[in-house]
């Protein structure tokens, strides 16, 4: 044992020596080409001297970075994530200057700017060799894993005996497009899970589940981590009683959301029981949460300074290089494609410039790295259930497409991030249970604008015989990648021409939902009928439901309690659908159910607008700038997928169907208790069988 210790001793010395000489050598080749930082004397020294400047400036600002930037971190977290990831730079290069300072013979100097840039490469060229020496060493490898992790509950109780549970989102994955890219070999790790072309053993089930009509991460989430989504009509919906837009991914929106789905499920959530929530959009009653969207609009306190995310990840400077560079190069990679899109007047194609290009980069980068961290330092901590949501692929498919080789290239990606989760999870202090899954999918398809060169909301204007304008204005993308960049930064979450607490007045609220329109009438403070629309608007109902890119209509019936309506006068009660589905019968199994579900909600629109759907193609029209778009009725949109391990029992019988967020929360809730013991909320609470 003794001589174990010894050797392991001598191990870390040794990287440690290699480490200082790499970055001394790093040190000398930036003096020979940047102009403004030097390493002599003004009066010239001799090459011995220089390399004994660069060897103390190396290692004292190793030191510097090893000691104080923890501290320095730490007194910053209230600082907003995506200012902290710039600050880092200018700290870093503030260390550097440190470290030639104290050099005793006062030789190195470097202007300020120059400082930052030197400093970036040090750190990262020093993680780099000291990752690439501890390849094959597994202890030098555990320590610089746990490098990631909140280190706050080391001196808390053992973990317990019990397996954990990762859950892990793909936002906007959906299950045909899992297969195709585990087909195309772009996924290996899932396709090893499945066991499919290994010649090995399947370890993971993947399943097909059915979403709620609102096929969007705010429902889904809502449904999945709080057990409840009722009176969720769509990701934006106006409602009467508060005179308020409800957005699901502005913070306040999000907090209030998830009060009211404690308060109608009766627990608090999922990760009640040692939970962490990274990166959703709420907390599911995790004690833990990092970049969370719902506790985004509360008071910068100790609560929710997310150290579990951001102290984690940069606290080492390296990471924050590294990511850096990364961002940088995928805002050159979406220009890049855009661009190359343009030139081949690739159809259909959206908007993707603007500030698109950075929004892409923290959805696929930043976003991604910070998550990851915080699950790996969850799982090294032992914590008992965690829940992370990956917004990469859907917010690329959004504006490239969902089988588009840009989206395909963040899967290949995604597949390397499960690896490395895997990876941690031999490293552990507890058997880890890898659970993957999907909140909704996305449907391909041109967007209702460019196809017939108006908006949802000019074409409703025409039914009620209000002046349309001339040139219809795009709807701006409702991503979730866009409000996680605002959260971040801290800047309110306001989307062009949606405001939040809109004006009574006799113009109806046009609002989108990817290929879900919501018309309201906010002068009238009730849900008006069909009677009541036919004698305000007669031309409005038959205006919408003749249209060739719309689907169909939900409206309210005085005679009938809800009626459906499509072209060519179809008008069919909801009690009738099952016998004849009518205009619902392109939308498949379900469809029924999902729009009876949402017409039960108090703040459903006056009319609820889905637009077309071609069975043969999947298409649909999004009434967003979206060429892939989810929210309504129609295709891949409403077919997400759960990746679990066989270990858990199955989520559904041999011939069932995993219907709806809320069921999905319960099987999950359900795969808690078998790994450890009764969650929350408890069997007396009159919890329903999964």
């Amino acid at each position: 044992m003794r001589r174990e210790r010894w050797r392991r001793f001598a191990s870390q010395v040794g990287r440690s020596i290699a480490v200082w000489a790499v970055s001394t050598v790093t040190m000398l080749v930036l003096a020979g080409i940047l102009p403004d930082f030097r390493l002599r004397s003004a009066n010239g020294d001799t090459a011995t001297d220089i390399a004994v400047t660069a060897a103390f400036g190396a290692g004292a600002f190793g030191l510097l970075s090893a000691l104080v930037w923890p501290l320095l971190v730490r007194l910053l977290l209230l600082v907003p994530a995506l200012v902290l990831g710039l600050l880092v730079f200018f700290l870093n290069g503030a260390l550097l200057l440190l470290a030639l300072y104290l050099n005793p013979a006062e030789r190195g100097a470097a202007a300020p700017e120059t400082a930052v840039v030197v400093a970036a490469v040090m750190s990262a060229v020093a993680s780099a060799t000291g990752a690439a020496l501890a390849v094959r060493d597994d202890d030098a490898y555990r320590r610089r894993l746990y490098r990631l992790s909140d280190r706050r509950r080391r001196s808390g109780p053992p973990s317990p005996a019990g397996p954990g549970t990762v859950f892990l989102q793909l936002d906007g994955v959906g299950h045909d497009i899992l297969l195709d890219a585990v087909g195309k070999g772009l996924m290996p790790t899932v396709a090893r899970w499945l066991d499919i072309g290994d010649g090995g053993r399947p370890t993971h089930r993947l399943i097909p589940w059915r979403t709620d009509w609102s096929s969007q991460t705010g429902a889904s989430q809502l449904g999945i981590l709080h057990g409840s989504n009722h009176d969720v009509p769509a990701f934006r919906w106006y409602e009467k009683d508060t005179r308020e837009v409800v957005v699901c991914n502005r913070p306040t929106s999000a907090a209030e959301l998830q009060r009211r789905a404690v308060e109608h499920a009766g627990h608090h959530g999922l990760l009640t029981v040692d939970g962490a929530s990274r990166g959703n959009l709420f907390g599911g009653g995790a004690d833990e949460q990092a970049l969370v969207l719902s506790i985004a609009a509360r008071r910068r306190s100790r609560e929710n300074r997310s150290r579990a995310g951001y102290f984690a990840y940069f606290s080492d400077p390296a990471n924050a290089v590294r990511t850096a560079l990364s961002f940088a190069a995928e805002v050159g990679r979406e220009i890049g494609q855009s661009t190359r899109a343009r030139l081949n007047k690739q159809r259909p194609r959206v908007s993707r410039g603007g500030l698109y290009p950075l929004v892409r980069a923290f959805a696929t980068v930043v976003e991604r790295d910070v998550v990851v961290a915080a699950v790996t330092g969850d799982m090294l901590v032992g914590r008992t259930a965690v829940y992370a949501d990956l917004v990469a692929y859907d917010e690329v498919a959004h504006h490239s497409g969902p089988r588009s080789r840009d989206a395909e290239k963040v899967l290949e990606r995604l597949d390397r991030s499960l690896a490395l989760i895997e990876n941690v999870a031999e490293h552990a202090p507890r058997p880890y249970r890898i659970v993957v899954l999907s909140d909704h999918g996305q449907s391909p398809g041109e967007t209702f604008r460019s196809r017939y060169g108006l908006t949802l909301g000019d074409l409703v204007r025409a039914g009620c015989g209000l002046p349309v304008p001339r040139r219809a204005e795009r709807t701006r993308s409702g991503a979730e990648a866009r409000a996680a960049v605002r959260a971040a930064l801290r800047f309110p979450v306001a989307e062009a021409g949606e405001q939040h607490r809109p004006a009574r007045r006799a113009e109806p609220i046009v609002l989108a939902s990817g290929n879900l329109g919501l018309v309201s009438f906010p002068d009238v403070p009730h849900r008006m009928s069909k009677e009541d629309i036919d004698a305000r608007h007669p031309a409005l109902l038959p205006t919408l439901a003749n249209h060739p890119g719309i689907g169909f209509l939900l409206v309210r019936s005085d005679e009938h309690g809800g009626v459906v309506l499509g072209a060519y006068g179809a008008e069919i009660p909801l009690a009738g659908l099952d016998d004849n589905p009518g205009p619902l019968a392109p939308f498949g199994p379900g469809a029924v159910d999902a729009v009876r579900r949402t017409h039960s909600f108090p703040h459903t629109a006056d009319i609820m607008v889905n637009s077309f759907h071609d069975p043969a193609d999947g298409e649909v029209l999004a009434f967003e700038e979206q060429i892939g778009s989810h929210g309504g009725l129609g295709g891949e949109q409403g077919r997400p997928f759960l990746l679990s391990p066989l270990v858990l029992s199955a989520a559904v019988g041999e011939g069932e169907e995993l219907a709806g967020a809320e069921h999905v929360h319960r099987v999950l809730r359900r795969w808690l208790r078998e790994s450890n013991g009764p969650q929350v909320p408890l069997e007396s609470t009159g919890e329903r069988a999964a």
